[in-house]
């Protein structure tokens, strides 16, 4: 979901400016399948409806249905798209993307012939200080992407023991010192609990040894992408949603996923090979046409963006694509 742009250089009102990362490539991925009157296509983290908007643009036949469980961003997404005369076209649906077969049940739709997944943090979320994603201003150690939800980063933070902190931060964040960091946030939240991202920040920083801050950015950020993906359970959403989307497609439909770190990658990479593989068993003399692949891969591993995309949109530096396209109904 990111994208370029400062809210607080416009103001806190203001929407920061949203430029959809690798929109070239994903146009050009879900194109095909989208082109038919009537063709739904799936935005299963709608953000600011960067991609959405291009794609209803491109697709006068098209119909969207946006999912986000940020109201934040469903208001603005449904601004925009108003704006741009394609609200008949569009249904935004409260939503976590897990949730995607009971939206299309509800909906009443049987198959859809896109869906895109654009992972991560989204720009409303980055650029306002004061939903604690970010660890550049001091704001609440917050880090919910559907502001409603139980579980805050400061109650990651002050309830998890040393232990099970670790283990957060190591395998959400790979982060080497994950156990450094732990024993320093236990001792301090002894004294006074966490409640802001600026004192978090500076505690890792000062965990970490100094040798090791010169260099790979700030040295926060893979403790708050830890954080971040525990509040919001993302990789076992993403474990749940993808199997749903793929069963979703119709014959011909495609699939289309933006990733931002490696652990959403290779998830990504292991469901979309699972679903692209022959599973005749080897003993047999020719391949059993119901046990073929379901899906046909359409990037060559996760492709990243172009030198041209990174120059305007310094967030795209992380990004990587990958896409299916369903050749078969599973037996």
């Amino acid at each position: 979901m990111s994208s370029t742009g400062s809210a607080a250089a416009q103001g806190p009102l203001r929407p920061p400016v949203h430029v959809p990362v690798l929109l070239e490539r994903v146009l050009e991925l879900l194109g095909p399948a989208c082109a038919a009157d009537g063709a739904v296509l799936v935005d299963a983290t709608l953000g600011l409806a960067g991609h959405a908007l291009a794609m209803l643009d491109a697709h006068p036949g098209l119909r969207l249905v946006g999912l986000d469980r940020d109201p934040e961003a469903r208001a603005e997404a449904a601004r925009r798209i108003e704006a741009a005369g394609h609200s008949e076209r569009a249904t935004l649906v409260p939503a976590v993307f897990d949730e995607l077969p009971d939206v299309l049940s509800r909906l009443g739709i049987q198959e859809v012939q896109g869906v895109l997944f654009d992972l991560g943090v989204s720009s409303l979320q980055l650029d306002r200080p004061d939903r604690g994603f970010s660890y550049s201003a001091d704001a609440p150690l917050d880090m919910r992407m559907d502001p409603g939800a139980a579980r805050t980063a400061a109650d990651v933070v002050n309830t998890y023991s040393p232990k099970e902190l670790a283990r957060v931060l190591r395998v959400y964040g790979e982060e080497r010192f994950a156990t450094r960091i732990a024993a320093a946030i236990d001792r301090e939240r002894a004294r006074e609990p966490f409640t802001s991202t600026g004192r978090l920040a500076e505690l890792v920083r000062e965990a970490i040894p100094a040798a090791t801050r010169r260099t790979g950015g700030h040295p926060a950020k893979r403790t708050f992408q830890a954080l971040r993906i525990e509040v919001n359970d993302e990789l076992g959403v993403l474990n749940r949603a993808l199997p749903a989307a793929v069963d979703a497609l119709a014959v011909g439909g495609r699939i289309v996923v933006i990733t931002f770190h490696s652990l959403e990658d290779r998830i990504v990479k292991q469901t979309l090979a699972a679903d692209a593989v022959d599973r005749t068993p080897p003993e047999f003399p020719m391949p059993v046409p119901e046990l073929g692949p379901v899906l046909r891969l359409l990037t060559r591993g996760g492709e990243a963006a172009t030198d041209e995309e990174l120059a305007a949109n310094p967030r795209a530096a992380s990004a990587r694509v990958r896409a299916a396209e369903r050749i078969r109904r599973a037996a």
